[in-house]
């Protein structure tokens, strides 16, 4: 049993830091992406505060399914250009969104839920995951965050 959780004062960067260092410690020398996957959305869970949802969506055949998860039940496919993950997939771009429900097609898998970071994890040039962060607080997420979740899917890259 592992237990990777910063102390309750640690500031937001070491906070990251250390969530980088548990990551690469679980997935080091294990080949099996979706057993990272699901480590990876349990340590996101214990380490970011007022999350009600923390994982993975994947890409299959050109759309994002559902991958390891930690919160409610979740839309199992969304289209590329649909909604905060769809839109994050196709543009391979990072969605910081402060108020989900003033995002032109928001799709809302969880009604609590008011803001929302995802992240996409490109391989050679592809996105082959996005990271999903949800929060029913507004703005929950800033730059700090986006910076420590893009730091993740980058090292996560070859492990997924």
């Amino acid at each position: 049993m592992f237990d990777f959780r910063p102390a309750p004062d640690c500031p937001k960067p070491e906070a990251y830091r250390q969530l980088r260092d548990a990551a690469e410690a679980l997935t080091a020398d294990e080949p099996d992406g979706v057993a990272n996957m699901a480590n990876i959305a349990a340590l996101l869970w214990d380490f970011l505060p007022d999350l009600n949802w923390a994982g993975f969506y994947r890409m299959v055949e050109g759309e994002l399914v559902l991958g390891p998860f930690m919160g409610r039940p979740a839309c199992i496919r969304i289209p590329l250009g649909k909604g905060v993950c769809g839109v994050c997939a196709q543009d391979a771009a990072t969605q910081l969104v402060e108020d989900v429900h003033s995002f032109p097609g928001h799709i809302a898998c969880d009604s609590v839920t008011n803001s929302e970071l995802v992240v996409p994890v490109v391989r050679d040039g592809a996105v082959i995951a996005v990271i999903d962060l949800d929060s029913p607080l507004k703005a929950r997420f800033d730059a700090e965050d986006q910076a420590g979740i893009e730091a993740l899917a980058a090292m996560l890259a070859q492990r997924i």
